[in-house]
C-alpha cells in the first residue's frame, strides 16, 4: 500500500474530490460526450494471429514460445489482418533477432480487465509441456475506464506475473497507456484520465518488477502520432490503434522482449547520456510512467534499472504457419 501511494503521490493528491459542484457537472457532461464520440465506429474483431513465425530458419531448432495476454490492445482489435496485430509483429521481430522460429499464442480478450488475467494464465499453463518461454501482457486501460480500484488491479497483475514466473516463463508488461491521448476526450476529463492512467502504470511497474518481470511504459507513446495523424493512428472506432499505431507500440516493446530472452545485441550496461540509471523501484516506476518507451527491470532490491533501449524497424510479417505444422528442417 505504501508503495502504491508513493507511486501515485508524484501526480499530486486530489482528483474528483477536489472539484466543486459546477466542475463535477462539466465533468459528467464530458463523460457523456466522450461515450458518444469514442467507439462511434465499428472496430472489427481481432484476427487470429496464432501460429509459427520465422519458420524458414528451421534447421531442427525448437521454436521459442511467445504468448500474449491482456485486453483488446494485446488482441489487436481495430485491424483486419493478422500480420498487423501486436502479437504477429512481436513474434516476427523476435524470430528475426533470435534467428529462430517463434510460436505465437494469443489469449488476450477484448474488454478484459486485470481480473481476467487469472483465466488467461490458467489457459496458458494448462499443458505443462507447452508452457510459454515468454509472455507479453498489455492491460490496464479498461481498469481505468471501468473505475476498478488500483489496489485490486495491481493485485491481479501481481498474481499473474508470479504464477508465470513460478512456471519458468519470462514476463514483459506493457503498462497502462495514457488515456489522455484519446482525441475525443476534452479537459478536465482528459487530465483525470491521464492522471489515473499514469498512476496505475507506475503501480503496475512496481509489482511487476518485484515479481521478477520487466515493464515497458506505453504512456503517451502514441500521443504525438495521434495528434499529427489521427486518421492514420486510430482505428475505425476512434479508440483502438490502427495498424500504424500497433506497429509503433510493438517497436517499443520488442527490444525488451528480445533482451529478456538474451538475444538483443545491446547489454544492460547503463548509459548516462541516455538518462539511464539505477533508482529505487518506486522512483523508477514514476519516471517510467512519465516517459513512454522506458524499460524498468529489477536489480538488487530495492533498486531497479531504468533503460531507454534503441528501437529498430520491424521486419515485414509473413503469414504464420498453423500451429502443429512442422517447420523446415524439423524432425517432426
Amino acid at each position: 500500500m505504501a508503495r502504491r501511494i508513493a507511486a501515485g503521490a508524484a501526480y499530486g493528491g486530489g482528483g474528483i474530490g477536489l472539484l466543486g459542484a459546477a466542475a463535477v457537472g462539466v465533468l459528467l457532461a464530458e463523460v457523456q460526450l466522450a461515450k458518444r464520440s469514442v467507439g462511434g465506429g465499428v472496430a472489427p474483431l481481432p484476427p487470429c494471429a496464432d501460429g509459427l513465425y520465422g519458420r524458414w530458419y528451421g534447421g531442427g531448432v525448437a521454436p521459442l514460445r511467445l504468448a500474449l495476454l491482456g485486453d483488446s490492445t494485446a488482441a489487436g482489435q481495430g485491424v483486419r489482418r493478422a500480420g498487423q496485430t501486436p502479437g504477429a509483429l512481436l513474434a516476427s521481430g523476435l524470430a528475426a533477432v533470435a534467428e529462430c522460429p517463434v510460436e505465437l499464442r494469443n489469449v488476450a480478450l477484448p474488454g478484459a480487465r486485470s481480473d481476467d488475467l487469472e483465466r488467461q494464465v490458467t489457459l496458458l499453463l494448462a499443458h505443462p509441456g507447452r508452457v510459454p518461454d515468454v509472455c507479453v501482457i498489455m492491460i490496464g486501460a479498461n481498469d481505468v475506464t471501468h473505475r476498478m480500484s488500483p489496489t485490486q488491479s495491481v493485485r491481479y497483475l501481481s498474481t499473474a506475473v508470479r504464477r508465470l514466473r513460478t512456471a519458468g516463463t519470462e514476463v514483459v508488461v506493457g503498462t497502462c497507456p495514457d488515456l489522455g491521448t484519446i482525441e475525443p476526450v476534452y479537459q478536465p476529463l482528459r487530465w483525470l484520465a491521464r492522471r489515473a492512467s499514469r498512476q496505475l502504470a507506475a503501480a503496475q511497474t512496481i509489482v511487476v518488477v518485484e515479481g521478477g518481470g520487466r515493464t515497458v511504459s506505453l504512456g503517451d507513446l502514441l500521443g504525438p502520432e495521434f495528434a499529427a495523424n489521427p486518421r492514420e493512428m486510430f482505428g475505425a472506432d476512434n479508440y483502438h490503434p490502427s495498424a500504424e499505431g500497433y506497429a509503433t507500440a510493438a517497436m517499443a516493446v520488442l527490444p525488451t522482449l528480445c533482451a529478456v530472452m538474451g538475444v538483443w545485441p545491446e547489454t544492460d550496461r547503463l548509459e548516462a547520456d541516455r538518462r539511464e540509471g539505477m533508482l529505487p523501484v518506486a522512483k523508477a516506476a514514476v519516471e517510467a510512467a512519465e516517459e513512454a518507451g522506458t524499460e524498468v527491470t529489477g536489480a538488487r532490491a530495492p533498486w531497479a534499472l531504468l533503460k531507454h533501449r534503441r528501437r529498430r524497424r520491424l521486419p515485414s510479417v509473413q503469414d504464420p504457419a498453423p500451429l502443429g505444422e512442422p517447420h523446415p528442417g524439423s524432425t517432426a
